[in-house]
């Protein structure tokens, strides 16, 4: 066959199922089963169970054995992190010192299509703690790192918001306003609206064109990390920021 330096238009079926489970996996932001996933993909259980077990063991999704479902794995962070600079190795440092310094949770996050989503994290070092997971989505609506990735280019998905708690911004108008105070401000907050008890701050790492790379954030219980101790690790949490989007 003669080379024409195009890609082939011919595709694999496999190939196009595992997109379509990891596709589902991605959207629903939380764990799911053979069952759901085979409705919300008309693959048939049997066909997506082995599926699921390769993507496993490429450790692209991980079985959750307590509940028997399924999730994206970390390995898809890694693949995204292999792309270009490896900005975890450059974060980890400052990461360490706002988790000490703060005494809160700290967060790497890297943007999506419709969401940041947790690269690395270091966790406070107190027993009440936040509890941060890698491949973590962000909700771009009702986070502090969400509402950054908005700032900064992001967008959201269609459809009605959701209300995870009676403070989440449901209303577009308002989300907006949220927004732009962010961008204005170079960092955003979130108050108990996708946990009830979870309060954080995020802060942009931007590269010299003002194009977002990543997100800083802090997160903590809102009965240790309140409103007066979230304005106090904005400084820090801003310096590192634009300390590390100057290093890039």
């Amino acid at each position: 066959m003669a080379r024409t330096g195009q890609p082939a238009t011919r595709q694999v079926a496999a190939v196009q199922r595992a997109i379509a489970i990891i596709d589902e996996l991605a959207k629903a932001r939380a764990e799911l089963g053979t069952n759901e996933i085979a409705r919300r993909t008309g693959i048939n259980v049997s066909t997506i169970s082995r599926i699921l077990a390769t993507l496993t063991a490429g450790g692209l999704v991980d079985h959750v054995t307590t509940t028997g479902r399924y999730r994206l794995g970390v390995g898809l962070v890694r693949l995204a992190n292999s792309v270009g600079l490896d900005i975890r190795t450059l974060v980890r440092p400052h990461l360490e010192e706002l988790g000490n310094r703060i005494g809160e949770t700290a967060t790497l996050s890297v943007p999506g299509e419709h969401e940041a989503f947790t690269l690395d994290f270091v966790q406070s070092p107190l027993t009440v703690r936040s509890v941060a997971e890698a491949g973590r989505a962000s909700v771009a609506h009702a986070t502090a790192v969400g509402k950054v990735f908005l700032a900064y280019g992001g967008t959201l998905r269609g459809g009605t918001l959701k209300a995870f708690t009676e403070r989440t911004i449901v209303d577009r108008a308002v989300l907006e306003v949220e927004v732009a105070k962010a961008r204005q401000a170079g960092w955003a907050q979130a108050l108990g609206e996708r946990e009830e008890d979870l309060n954080a701050v995020a802060s942009p790492i931007l590269d010299r064109s003002g194009k977002l790379v990543a997100i800083l954030g802090v997160q903590g219980p809102a009965v240790r990390f309140s409103p007066r101790a979230m304005r106090a690790a904005v400084e820090l949490l801003t310096d590192k920021a634009t300390l590390i989007s100057s290093a890039l």
